[in-house]
């Protein structure tokens, strides 16, 4: 609120201005003449009247149908006059600025009071609340602004997680952090593990702003790690620096218009030119992340070996346009035509050939990140719904004392715990395996868990709008972030491999290990 003096008032005093010409209102101990507002208000003039708080109490009345935030915004805080003498505000709500919440369930159960994990250590809760100021502080108010205006996140903000080295750690652990200064020394470059990385993708989607999300750096996320990790030594000096310092981007580019999920019916073509030091690089790629404003394509092409993977620079012959889609235009979503792109062969990924595994290997960490994302966006409904249902009122009573709502609930909660206790025991696999051991061990649990997640999320987003009603297929006010996941969530269950497809890898990998000598 203003930082200026504001005056006391009595109830009694308050009480007195209960008409047309001078009406005065309480909410949460705060006191707003709204005598010229009243007209100009969203819900008419006489909206005031009908609740019967003219000179009263309207805070009951306000958090029915109105966001915290409401009492955050400029216009609204020069309506206030005073506070009621004796009493202090007591309700918290809106983002709550680097702090735990203590709703139940609202939090995975490491960060509870009381609680224990034998995952997260000190260094993981030190990052913890380090990256949950600097989001909520930093990258949280651009989120919701580009959300709704479509603009790539802001530079601003980009050079703000440089500084710390967001963007590396965001790599998961590796070389690539040997000598970085990772959050301002909280955790060693040494002892950075996926619990780390966890913690700040995690932390990233509590922003509820899905195009955002994917906006902020999601190329670089799923797009680097093959240079990273199959780049030669030149590609990487001269590439990895300028990505990881948000100066360039990066994107993945390997779904087609006739291929998704089916990698091996890609259409886009490198063939080599006579002397054999270039690639020549033809074909379309559709629903890229980032490829709008990425400098640099990881490519996927078909080549006379079979499948490879080759970074392409934005150049000649590459050309790029928007495609829209169900979240905003921040994700920098793209349909990208490689027209005779000549490329040096120094730009191959790995072996010529050997894209799948190139790609097998990344799939894993990209669908990895999704299953932690998923994971702490369905928590973060659960959270407004248990608000919702502790403020809003039906029948004369709160909501939460409908059996049906609560049953909802308890839908919500086991999905969310289940989903993030599976992901935590993965994440202690991964930290506990090498690279390759990880592209064969864990292929299989981490596409059963992308799967089960991204399922459970869909049962949670319906089941939130039932919560919500009307407000939760609202873009503003009391159900935006419950409409904007309903709308949203199904990105998950397509990104990185449909459901299907990835239900069905899981179970194929598990039958390949199967003992041949075990019978019933």
């Amino acid at each position: 609120m203003a930082s200026k003096e504001l005056k006391k008032f009595t109830r009694e005093e308050v009480e007195q201005h209960n008409t047309e010409d001078s009406l005065w209102i309480i909410i949460d101990g705060r006191v707003f003449d709204v005598t010229r507002f009243r007209n100009l208000h969203p819900g008419g003039p006489t909206v005031f009247f009908d609740e019967g708080i003219p000179g009263g109490d309207a805070t009951e009345a306000f958090f029915g149908l109105h966001r915290f935030d409401v009492l955050e915004k400029p216009q609204y805080q020069r309506l206030q006059i005073g506070v009621i003498d004796g009493e202090e505000p007591t309700i918290q709500g809106g983002i709550l600025r680097g702090k735990v919440s203590q709703v139940p369930y609202a939090e995975p159960s490491w960060l509870a009071d009381g609680y224990y994990s034998p995952y997260f250590k000190e260094s993981h809760r030190k990052l913890h609340k380090a990256v949950r100021e600097f989001v909520d502080n930093i990258v949280y108010p651009d989120a919701q602004e580009r959300e709704l205006d479509g603009k790539r996140p802001s530079q601003s903000v980009l050079d703000k997680m440089t500084e710390v080295e967001l963007h590396a750690m965001r790599m998961g652990p590796g070389k690539h952090l040997k000598g970085r200064t990772l959050m301002g020394g909280i955790v060693k470059p040494e002892e950075f593990d996926y619990f780390h990385e966890l913690i700040i993708n995690q932390e990233i989607a509590r922003c509820g702003a899905r195009g955002y999300g994917d906006g902020l750096q999601a190329g670089c996320v799923i797009g680097l790690p093959p240079v990273l990790n199959f780049g030669s030594p030149e590609l990487k000096a001269r590439v990895v620096p300028e990505v990881l310092s948000a100066k360039k981007f990066i994107c993945l580019a390997v779904s087609e218009a006739y291929a998704g999920s089916d990698v091996f019916g890609l259409q886009t073509t490198a063939t080599k030119t006579e002397d054999g030091k270039h690639w020549i690089i033809s074909g379309t790629k559709k629903w890229i992340t980032n490829g709008t404003f990425a400098d640099y394509f990881t490519v996927g092409c078909k080549t006379e070996d079979g499948f490879t993977v080759i970074l392409v620079e934005r150049g000649e012959g590459v050309n790029t346009k928007p495609i829209k889609t169900s979240y905003s235009s921040t994700a920098g979503t793209a349909y990208i035509t490689f027209d005779k792109v000549k490329v040096p062969v120094e730009n191959t990924l790995g072996e010529e050939g050997g894209g799948i595994f190139v790609m097998l290997s990344n799939f894993n960490h990209e669908r990895w990140v999704m299953c932690c994302t998923s994971a702490r966006s369905q928590r973060a409904i659960t959270e407004e719904c248990m608000k919702w249902v502790n403020q809003r009122k039906a029948f004369g009573k709160p909501l939460h004392s409908l059996a049906v709502v609560r049953s909802k609930l308890a839908g919500m909660i086991q999905r969310s715990e289940s989903v993030q206790n599976w992901l935590e025991n993965i994440t202690y696999q991964m930290c506990n395996m090498s690279y390759k051991e990880q592209a064969s061990k864990l292929a299989g649990p981490i596409a059963f868990l992308k799967s089960y997640s991204t399922q459970s999320a869909q049962l949670t987003a319906a089941d939130a709008v039932q919560i919500f009603g009307g407000r939760g297929i609202t873009q503003t006010g009391m159900g935006r972030f419950v409409e904007h996941y309903h709308r949203t969530v199904t990105f998950d269950a397509l990104l990185g491999g449909a459901e299907d497809v990835l239900s069905d890898l899981g179970v194929r990998q598990a039958m390949r290990t199967m003992p041949k000598n075990t019978k019933l």
